[in-house]
């Protein structure tokens, strides 16, 4: 045994667990729905189109909106690569397999993402490197709003229980 096992994290060894009754399991399970990664995916489809139109509009230039909407995409074209090989391999033989395809399917999203934007300049004439980076940016952080969401749901399920 270790010599800190069942001591809180303040040196303590007051843990307490609740048993959860059959009833209360399924009350947990109807209310604490996962997330789908595709939803998230539509999210930041909607954070890229509402920046790049946003910054259209602000700047009245066109430029500046495509540039905008370049950056978004640079984040969710890798994004649905990602998240289309993940369900493919959904049937895994096993845990070690499924966590290799999840690294292999992330480096082939951040090559991605990083081809797109060393790309940029090609794609994107006249491009506006301030704009493009705003579009990646807010795109980037639909997943931290995701996850604020999410963990803001499952604690007021836990507040059910």
């Amino acid at each position: 045994m270790l010599p800190d096992a069942g001591l809180d994290l303040d040196g303590s060894d007051d843990l307490e667990f609740k048993r959860l009754t059959a009833e209360e399991v399924e009350v947990l399970r109807r209310k604490s729905r996962p997330v789908s990664a595709w939803s998230i995916v539509g999210l930041q489809v909607l954070a890229g189109l509402a920046v790049a139109l946003l910054a259209w509009v602000f700047t009245g230039s066109q430029i500046v909106g495509w540039s905008a909407a370049y950056g978004a995409l640079a984040v969710v074209l890798p994004a649905v690569v990602f998240v289309r090989g993940l369900v493919r391999q959904k049937r895994a033989p096993n845990a070690g397999s499924a966590l290799g395809g999840f690294f292999v399917w992330e480096g082939v999203k951040i090559v991605l993402t990083v081809a797109m934007l060393f790309a940029a300049p090609r794609v994107v004439l006249s491009l506006n490197w301030l704009a493009l980076l705003a579009g990646f940016v807010v795109t980037m952080k639909v997943y931290w709003v995701a996850m604020w969401l999410h963990s803001k749901h499952n604690k007021s399920i836990a507040n059910i229980l």
